[in-house]
């Protein structure tokens, strides 16, 4: 038909030939057959391309991939900012900025989850305002967090945040905010707040990372638990035992030598009269490892982890009752020699009918697949008294674990500790030939024989007529002393 402008007057039964020529930013990167192609599904009118030119003409980069504000924008945003913060409260208000009148008057739309004016917002506290204390950024559609985890550098004093009615879709935003001490959070009608199966989840889980909040959406929270201490690089060296008195030391030591000289023998059955008759007693190890599960086997069909065992009748089956079960199992344990050097004692509790101490350290097998095998071990004994000064054994819990680098290196290098300590005066002249005569004629060393001693006020007959008496009855006075 004839050439027809697009200015002339169409008229009835005339053919309308309509040219147009699209630009398509970033066409020259796709394959020009499967351009055509889609261009020709997507589009409503049917149409043919005449002429395909692929130009390399350079273009300016979108706005929204500009790193920084120009910077009359940038003095337009700090004005604005200086009339909406309040110096006598350290507040800064910046509730809808984007609807701000003076900066819309100045075609300025800080929309601040775009990074560059998030970033210019911090930049311009940091420099004329660090001192802020309240910070109000709801309903600013914010739906990440990742530039203002510089306020904890740039507003050290932050206190109180407002990002209430904002997108922020899990509470994993809030990670890059952690190093701020807030006490005050605003963050309802956000999505994340939807994310939670009731209310003390969802304080839970912002508590863990602001601990110092108590307040939180406006409303109270219980005073959080913290522990103002400053945080040191090196781990503070372990104490030593702890007994509480000079005599509970004496008591203690002495049961442990007589206990583990038995449990160590070839034969634990004497062990029965250190257990009362209702006494329990439970073996644990590590959570299953390979490794661990290894070099423990002979003590992993018998462990009462409770970590890892959810069955109640195992849980059950595995606490052993009564004198006779407990000494059952202690006698198929592997045979043992402890370091007593190694032991670190510290009493848990002590009333006059109760006694609670903890005793850790290391021992070897001495037979078996691993023999000479260096193991740690802790073990809590819970004890009431028994005939004089006594002790008896109601509940014994057992855990056995590998023993670290360390442990291994020292184990068995020194030689035992004893009741004879700096606790201890020197001796006169007469009280060391005492001591020497009441060894050699009793057979014990010279720090269970001044023990014996001391406690009978260096009389040297009735030390000697008790010892008498106690070195005739059975095994049951020597843990029951």
């Amino acid at each position: 038909g004839d050439n027809i402008s697009l200015g002339s007057k169409l008229l009835p039964g005339m053919l309308f030939f309509l040219c147009l020529k699209p630009r398509i930013p970033y066409g020259k990167k796709y394959n020009k057959k499967w351009l055509l192609t889609a261009l020709q599904n997507k589009c409503s009118v049917p149409f043919k391309p005449v002429h395909v030119l692929v130009l390399m003409n350079p273009c300016p980069p979108p706005s929204i991939l500009n790193t920084e504000l120009k910077p009359q924008d940038t003095a337009w945003l700090k004005q604005c900012m200086a009339k909406r913060f309040d110096s006598s409260q350290r507040t800064l208000d910046l509730n809808q900025l984007r609807s701000d009148p003076d900066l819309v008057s100045q075609n300025v739309c800080p929309i601040l989850s775009r990074k560059i004016f998030m970033d210019a917002v911090v930049k311009i506290i940091e420099e004329n305002i660090p001192e802020l204390v309240h910070l109000n950024l709801s309903n600013n559609k914010l739906y990440q967090l990742d530039s203002l985890a510089d306020l904890i550098t740039s507003a050290p004093h932050l206190k109180a945040l407002n990002l209430s009615h904002n997108q922020l879709k899990t509470e994993k935003v809030l990670d890059r905010l952690k190093g701020l001490k807030l006490v005050d959070l605003w963050l309802e009608h956000n999505p994340l707040c939807d994310q939670f199966k009731d209310q003390p989840s969802y304080i839970s889980a912002v508590r863990e990372r602001f601990p110092q909040l108590v307040k939180l959406d406006g409303y109270d929270l219980p005073l959080p638990i913290v522990f103002d201490v400053v945080a040191t690089s090196t781990i503070p060296p372990c104490k030593g035992s702890y007994f509480g008195s000079e005599e509970i030391m004496f008591l203690i030591l002495h049961f442990l030598q007589q206990y583990f000289s038995v449990y160590d023998s070839g034969d634990r059955q004497p062990l029965l009269n250190a257990y009362h008759d209702g006494a329990t007693f439970s073996l644990s190890q590590p959570s299953s490892q390979s490794l661990s599960r290894c070099l423990l086997r002979e003590y992993h069909k018998d462990s009462r982890n409770l970590k890892h065992l959810k069955d109640p009748s195992t849980r059950f089956r595995l606490l052993k009752h009564t004198r006779l079960n407990v000494v059952a199992l202690l006698n198929k344990l592997p045979k043992t020699q402890h370091d007593i050097a190694s032991f670190n004692i510290d009493v848990n509790t002590h009333t006059s009918m109760l006694l609670s101490f903890t005793v850790s350290g290391v021992f070897k097998e001495v037979e078996g697949a691993f023999q000479d095998g260096v193991r740690a071990f802790s073990r809590v004994f819970i004890a009431v008294p028994a005939g004089n000064s006594g002790l008896c054994i109601v509940n014994d819990q057992l855990f056995v674990r590998i023993a670290t680098m360390e442990e291994i290196c020292s184990a068995f290098a020194t030689p035992a500790p004893t009741p004879s300590s700096s606790l201890v005066p020197a001796l006169s002249t007469p009280k060391q030939e005492m001591l020497s005569t009441f060894s050699l004629k009793s057979g014990m060393n010279l720090e269970w024989s001044q023990k014996c001693l001391q406690d009978n006020n260096w009389d040297f007959n009735i030390a000697a007529q008790i010892f008498t008496q106690l070195k005739v009855t059975n095994l049951e006075c020597i843990f029951r002393l």
